[in-house]
């Protein structure tokens, strides 16, 4: 259990987000200063109003009547300035704070591995990265510094009770241990529930981002009873969990509500009487100055409550946020090599890898790649095709083996350059909400568009680009929505190819298009293969037969390699069924 859990306040915890404040300790000096000055101002009004009643009303004094009012009015317009600047610069630096730490938050989850974010809820992760965030800045906003400030203010009134007439401040003092223990009960209790909501809150994230991604197939196999069921049930969780921040706050407020009030009414009860009474250390102006006095002491406290209850929540973000930030699964990235030009040759030394503990999917395989090579790997799903070209470009580290590109293991090149050189064509094609033009670049600043155009052209695609309205600025909308699946693919390959790369890799490039997009892939294909070191992974055997060499897979091993021509020869092969299997019963079907 972290302390976050054990403990009101988490002081290192604080002491890291603190830490956040350096590039801003200006802005935080000053919103100290000011802190101490209202503070130091906050007894004003009602020491001058004890003045005024019992030197000056009383004794009809016009002159010192008038000049402690005038005073007053300045003392008021200083509080009006430095409130104003009290709360922008708060809110300020809590904003900048969060500028920073949401920018180091998103830079830390672009270098993880792709296994972190296999187990990881991406609701969740967007939860951290914007809910979180808004929480955090709230801590310099709306807590920190007013919780200081009301603090001050409370010693300070507590002192000035007590210089001016001790025995109200008895009166007084005697409910506030009462106020100061529910407060303490309140804030524990408060952080357990907030905790439930922040867990709540990204609960429901995550479901409703899952949902409506996937909302083609919850309609397509009829799920949405059963969705909007579950989905009220999580609802419901979280309003419970919001009920309960809810129920504790009906509690306390009106207790502390009431023994302010009672305390009130103690106060000018006693002091009344002892006013009445001949001699009396009361005077009329204790009597005003502690009714005003009373407020601004309970005030506070339920402010504290209150602003403590938005400290917590912050922390509790914090703390979420720290637990990503903390979070090590990045690839090793210490190569100092700088990956430029491969000539492609690629060799795989008994390489074992698994995606979870001893469940093996690469079972120790071996081939090489020659440079200039166009290689195919075939194979049942499931066989470790896929997972060949995921460590290749080192989205996960291997267990054991070396995986070597031109005679240098690929751990020596650092991370970037490794994977400038090497171009993938995914069969899952992603397409940001933006214009074709910067789905094809990525916003690279080395590619014009006028490179785009001119590998459109080369591949034979900027017909069809064409024909959409506005072209290349044409926005294909989220997860390109606007574009069919064989279109789709074209822009990949097109990504792909823009970017010139030594090493070329098409991962079920065409299992998924019309054939009119087939055909120019695969005009295409044999292209920007020509030269160029290619691995090509299909189920359409179609599609490889001119592979100067095909690697088949089963369940992590390599149990064939050779030509089309080569392994068609060999007796009960594992290709040659696959192609009996599947090309001439498309023969027949034809």
């Amino acid at each position: 259990m972290t302390k976050t859990k054990e403990n009101i306040f988490d002081l290192e915890l604080f002491k890291r987000l603190f830490k956040y404040t350096k590039p801003y300790r200006t802005v935080f000096y000053g919103l100290i200063l000011s802190v101490l000055i209202l503070g130091a101002l906050s007894i004003a009004t009602p020491v001058l109003l004890r003045e005024i009643i019992d030197e000056h009303l009383v004794k009809k004094d016009y002159n010192g009547f008038v000049y402690l009012i005038v005073l007053m009015i300045v003392l008021l317009v200083a509080q009006v300035v430095l409130q104003l600047f009290f709360i922008f610069y708060s809110s300020w630096l809590g904003l900048k704070m969060v500028k920073d730490i949401r920018v180091k938050l998103f830079d830390h989850i672009l270098s993880f591995k792709m296994k972190y974010f296999n187990t990881s809820s991406v609701g969740v992760l967007i939860t951290r990265a914007v809910t979180d965030m808004e929480r955090i800045a709230s801590v310099f906003g709306d807590g920190l510094f007013t919780i200081i400030r009301d603090l001050l203010v409370m010693v300070v009134i507590s002192g000035a009770m007590l210089y001016y007439n001790w025995q109200l401040s008895l009166i007084v003092f005697v409910t506030l241990p009462i106020v100061l223990f529910a407060t303490k009960i309140f804030q524990r209790y408060m952080k357990r529930a907030f905790e439930d909501v922040r867990n709540e809150v990204s609960n429901l994230n995550s479901f409703v981002q899952e949902r409506v991604t996937g909302m083609k197939i919850l309609q397509l196999f009829t799920r949405e009873d059963t969705e909007y069921k579950n989905f009220k049930e999580i609802n419901n969780r979280h309003k419970k969990a919001w009920l309960k921040t809810v129920w504790y706050n009906s509690i306390f407020f009106p207790i502390a509500e009431f023994l302010g009030s009672l305390t009130t009414g103690l106060v000018v009860w006693f002091g009344g009487l002892n006013i009445l009474v001949e001699g009396s250390n009361v005077t009329p102006g204790d009597l005003f100055m502690f009714i005003t006095m009373i407020p601004m002491l309970f005030r506070p406290l339920r402010q504290i409550a209150d602003k403590f209850n938005t400290l917590q929540m912050g922390m509790i973000a914090s703390n979420r946020v720290f637990k990503i930030l903390d979070t090590t699964s990045h690839i090793d990235n210490s190569g100092h090599l700088i990956a430029d030009n491969f000539k492609g040759a690629i060799n795989f030394d008994k390489v074992h890898f698994s995606y979870v503990e001893d469940e093996e999917v690469l079972k120790g395989i071996s081939f090489n790649v020659n440079a200039g090579d166009t290689v195919a790997i075939v194979g049942a799903t499931g066989a470790g095709k896929s997972t060949v070209i995921n460590l290749l470009n080192r989205f996960y580290e291997i267990n054991s083996g070396t995986i070597a590109v031109d005679n240098t293991d690929i751990k020596d090149y650092t991370l970037v350059s490794l994977r400038q050189q090497i171009a993938v064509v995914l069969q899952d094609v992603f397409l940001f909400a933006d214009t074709i033009l910067n789905n094809i670049t990525l916003n690279s600043p080395g590619i014009t568009e006028a490179d785009v155009v001119k590998a459109a052209k080369d591949i034979g695609i900027h017909d069809f680009i064409m024909s959409l309205p506005n072209g290349y600025h044409y926005n294909v909308k989220e997860r390109g929505v606007m574009l069919s699946s064989g279109q789709r693919q074209l822009i990949s390959f097109l990504r792909a190819y823009v970017t010139n790369p030594s090493i070329l890799v098409l991962d079920e490039a065409t299992s998924s298009v019309d054939s009119y997009s087939e055909q120019l892939i695969q005009t295409a294909t044999e292209k920007i293969t020509k030269g160029r070191t290619s691995i090509v992974i299909a189920h359409r055997l179609a599609t490889i037969q001119k592979a100067d060499n095909i690697i088949v897979m089963d369940a992590g091993l390599i149990v064939e390699q050779g030509t089309h021509d080569e392994l068609l020869k060999k007796e009960n092969g594992y290709y040659k069924n696959l192609y009996e299997v599947q090309f001439l019963q498309a023969e027949k079907v034809a």
